[in-house]
């Protein structure tokens, strides 16, 4: 179906529910879902219909150019339109676009050193505090769930919830396995190491968006450990929450109380589940969560930051950036964000001009 096909099968379609809508004696339940749908497609006709207005002003310009009396005003209003109607284009195809659901979500952010030991730890905190550094410009919540620590600093595994206005769709293109050149704190030659670092992006999901049964869980309970497996505390606080169906384990400590651990491992494993179940349903826009983190070997990488040379690369999109320190500072990430969810965008709108 063509794209000119699809604007007559939205305007068709917003007339239908209008006739609809005015039928006397609607049941509520078929009011409600007919007056959801119409609330979403309205705004797409609207926009449909300011296209098409804009497409009939410029063929009634482009016929006035033979006339002497209206050929200036006619040239004006073409350079008008032609500025006005690629823009009303692009802004109908989004609004085609498919959406999804988890967009407008708050975030778990997860990030673990890869191949690396300690210098992977090291990067893995770096990217830690870069998401920190990035909700804080977009003025979003940044609250750390659990954080295992070895005894540099480094960060060996750091959960977040990251809430705010549509913070799934700017960070879900975050996962991946993330690669770091530079010269490590503990190399005394100077020489530059490679490591990696594994980063994913899942969307929180209510009780209500995902079911756990009780049943299906083991929950043990243990002391909490900090840097270097000492002890931080003597009551048995840390919880270890195993999803017997999936085999999905997520294991919380960061707070003294066992309550709190449980119920943050909860919302860890309902972004799980979730996220499982959404790759299942679809394999062309979102991958399984194994394929998203990967395995942290330096060879399955999103990203590399390469500090001796100043510059941070995305293999998906082939941009390279010469401005690495305002990259990991977050000032500079969306100069990568962005351009990612461009191409995601466009591929959605071929794939739209192919159906």
């Amino acid at each position: 179906m063509s794209l000119i096909q699809t604007y007559d099968r939205v305007l068709a379609r917003c007339d239908e529910l209008r006739e609809l809508l005015s039928v006397p004696n609607l049941g509520a339940e078929q009011f409600t879902k007919l007056s959801k749908e119409y609330g979403e497609i309205a705004p797409v006709a609207d926009a449909v219909l300011a296209l098409r207005k804009s497409e009939h002003e410029r063929a009634d310009a482009e016929s006035m150019l033979n006339d002497p009396e209206m050929r200036t005003e006619a040239q004006a209003e073409l350079n008008r339109l032609h500025d006005t109607i690629p823009l009303l284009e692009k802004q109908v195809q989004r609004m085609l676009l498919p959406k999804d659901i988890a967009d407008e979500r708050n975030a778990i952010l997860e990030v673990r050193a890869g191949t690396g030991g300690d210098e992977a730890a090291l990067f893995a905190a770096l990217l830690f505090e870069m998401y920190r550094k990035y909700a804080a410009l977009h003025g979003w919540k940044f609250e750390v769930m659990d954080l295992s620590e070895n005894d540099l600093g480094g960060v060996k595994e750091g959960t977040a919830s990251i809430q705010g206005r549509g913070v799934f769709a700017r960070l879900k293109f975050e996962s991946g396995v993330h690669r770091v050149q530079r010269v490590p704190q503990t190399e005394a030659s100077g020489r530059v190491h490679t490591s990696a670092a594994t980063v994913a992006v899942l969307p929180e999901m209510e009780e209500v968006d995902v079911h756990i049964d009780e049943k299906d869980l083991r929950i043990d309970v243990y002391r909490s450990s900090g840097a270097g497996g000492q002890h931080v505390n003597k009551t048995e606080s840390a919880v270890r929450i195993t999803h017997l169906p999936s085999g999905i384990v997520v294991a919380m400590q960061d707070e003294r109380s066992q309550i709190k651990n449980r119920a943050k491992a909860m919302v860890v494993l309902r972004a799980r589940l979730y996220e499982k179940n959404r790759s299942e349903r679809d394999s062309v826009y979102a991958a399984n969560r194994k394929e998203q983190v990967g395995s942290g070997d330096r060879s399955e990488r999103i990203r590399t930051y390469n500090f001796p040379q100043g510059r941070v690369s995305d293999h998906r999109i082939n941009l390279t950036l010469y401005k690495i320190d305002e990259v990991v500072n977050a000032t500079a990430l969306d100069e990568i964000i962005d351009p990612l969810i461009q191409q995601d965008e466009a591929e959605k709108l071929a794939a739209l001009a192919e159906t």
